[in-house]
């Protein structure tokens, strides 16, 4: 998958950080792009102005945690990178996104940080930060999940007078096409659809009969089916006929809501990873992943690649000098 030049890999509070970062190296080196790792201090950077005697302290964690990263670096073998270092003690969040936007990062990759306790959500609160608010794809990676991906799983949005939407799902279906070619994955595509007013349509109140109303829902159905198909092979002329003849991806058409439909596909098939477009709305900045897009990264345990469409304008500015 030879598509970025540019890569960020940022170190997580985790214990196991391997996997994510050998899947940043490995990256890096079949692009040949740079590799910059940041490691980061939530808000630390405060205590030298409530505790001036503390700078020596900061200084020296800065030290520890740059010297933590250069034994992470160690562990990884034939790689020909020249890795860049970095560590930030301000609010980290703001932090990496303004590192993507001042260096023009074109993928940002993390370990998803592990809940605490079984009541927390599987994405900590800087994780949807990110994703919400940072401009390049996010790639967020399940610290203990194998190398490689056997399942890969695309989710597509529906909304036909919306070309940001037909462009965003062009760009997860090329991407998660060229990722499973390189790791000969399984490609999953999922679109979970439901006819506008049905339940208003069946109810008292309305004058059609529940013949006319099933024979509207087969037609929209039918018409999501279409379009559904219409959207996969158009993506698929894109990576081209052998490609194309090798992955065969397989379609999930299913009634329901999202937020079900998708984790419960996520389960069935034991998908490792789930390609997801953010679509932003307009005069918004940064409003990027709605309810049902958060609902169903709390309910997956797998490793998540959201994109964002092109023109996205994150919300967090750039340190003015």
């Amino acid at each position: 998958m030879k598509r970025f030049n540019n890569i960020l890999y940022v170190v997580g509070n985790g214990s196991n950080e391997m996997t994510a970062f050998k899947r940043a190296v490995d990256l890096a080196n079949t692009n040949q792009a740079k590799l910059t790792i940041v490691g980061v201090f939530d808000d630390i950077i405060r205590l030298k102005s409530s505790m001036p005697i503390a700078n020596n302290l900061i200084d020296g964690i800065i030290q520890q945690k740059k010297q933590e990263i250069q034994e992470l670096v160690k562990g990884i073998s034939n790689h020909n990178l020249n890795i860049e270092i970095k560590v930030f003690t301000g609010k980290a969040f703001i932090d990496i996104i303004q590192e993507v936007i001042t260096y023009k990062r074109d993928l940002l990759i993390k370990a998803i940080e592990q809940p605490e306790s079984f009541i927390e959500t599987l994405f900590a609160n800087t994780d949807i930060k990110i994703l919400r608010k940072c401009p390049c794809p996010v790639w967020l990676i399940k610290a203990k999940a194998q190398d490689g991906y056997k399942q890969i799983l695309v989710g597509l949005s529906y909304e036909p007078d919306n070309p940001e939407i037909d462009r965003i799902n062009q760009q997860i279906l090329t991407m998660a096409g060229s990722l499973a070619l390189a790791e000969f994955s399984e490609l999953h595509v999922v679109h979970a659809w439901r006819m506008q007013h049905e339940d208003v349509l069946r109810s008292n109140r309305s004058t059609y009969s529940k013949s006319q109303v099933d024979e509207m829902v087969k037609e929209e159905e039918l018409a999501r089916n279409k379009w559904f198909k219409t959207t996969v092979d158009k993506s698929m002329v894109t990576l081209g006929s052998e490609a194309s003849s090798f992955l065969k991806p397989k379609l999930h058409l299913a009634k329901g809501s999202a937020s079900i439909i998708v984790p419960k596909l996520v389960k069935e098939i034991g998908a490792e990873l789930i390609v997801m477009g953010t679509v932003g709305r307009s005069g918004i900045a940064g409003y990027i992943i709605g309810n049902t897009a958060e609902t169903i990264l709390n309910q997956i345990n797998c490793s998540v690649l959201a994109i964002k469409p092109e023109g996205f304008i994150s919300p967090v500015t750039l340190k003015t000098t």
